[in-house]
């Protein structure tokens, strides 16, 4: 069996760290510290709504794998962890925030039962245009800052904005974050000295790293991850390509040089040459 530690970030293997009925005191512990850095009191208990189960199956979508609960109070939290970035991943949260938001309601109930939701969603790709790794998003006035409703809250975690030295031995979200990311071994002890429970996270890791059947799930998973991030990048190739071709296009109705054309677009000038024959 290999020493080597399955990866956090996999969200087969987030989910079965985080998202099980024996690991909610985990999980409890990671919404706690995040919700302290938006002054939130802290929750007492949670209701995993999605538990992780021997039948979750490594090449279902990515969505199947994300973490669902709800605090005493109500209140929805879902999870996801994402390793690439999708096409308008802002959308996208949008979207499922919306579906966990509306279908709250059943028939004949009023719009005043809703619940807060709260969307996490934490990236292994640098995202927003700031140097923060911690965003969070509700519904504000511009000019004012005046909130409309608490009802709407999303968080962005970017992995890649962590700092791998700042291991802080006061603990927070931080060491959490720090953990996912895939932080040497050796930093773990002072990673766990104000953290507890981020010791049990990373003991259920290393059982599931010397699992035979956790680590052929977890390969299974990672190659399903991989030819799906193979797919958007050739889309997204292919659409660069394609925008490149239309620009080349244009400049060459604008009688501008082909030289030129190539240096802008990044095209061949045999490629660009085909395109004033065609």
């Amino acid at each position: 069996m290999s020493d080597r530690l399955l990866d956090p970030r996999n969200d087969f293997v987030f989910k079965r760290i985080f998202g099980s009925e024996d690991n909610k005191d985990i999980l409890l512990a990671f919404l706690n510290r995040t919700f302290m850095e938006t002054n939130e009191p802290p929750l007492t208990e949670i209701i995993l709504m999605n538990p992780y189960t021997e039948k979750d199956a490594p090449s279902d979508k990515q969505s199947i794998l994300d973490i669902k609960a709800r605090t005493i109070d109500g209140k929805l939290v879902n999870i996801e962890i994402q390793l690439f970035n999708r096409y308008d991943i802002e959308k996208r949260t949008l979207y499922y925030w919306s579906k966990m938001y509306s279908d709250q309601l059943a028939e004949g109930q009023t719009y005043r039962e809703l619940k807060k939701c709260i969307t996490i969603n934490i990236l292994d790709f640098s995202y927003l245009p700031d140097k923060q790794y911690h965003s969070v998003f509700r519904l504000r006035e511009q000019r004012t800052g005046l909130q409309l409703t608490d009802d709407l809250e999303i968080h962005f975690m970017e992995l890649p904005k962590l700092d791998d030295t700042n291991v802080l031995v006061e603990g927070g979200l931080v060491n959490w974050l720090l953990f996912l990311k895939g932080v040497d071994q050796s930093t773990w002890e002072v990673l766990t000295m104000n953290e507890p429970m981020l010791k049990k996270a990373m003991t259920t890791l290393k059982f599931l790293s010397q699992d035979a059947e956790a680590r052929q799930l977890y390969e299974a998973r990672q190659k399903y991850l991989h030819d799906e991030a193979s797919m958007i990048e050739g889309a997204k190739a292919e659409g660069e390509r394609k925008k490149a071709l239309e620009i080349a296009k244009s400049l060459l109705d604008s009688n501008v040089d082909i030289a030129v054309i190539a240096k802008s677009t990044g095209l061949s000038m045999d490629e660009i040459e085909k395109l004033r024959t065609h």
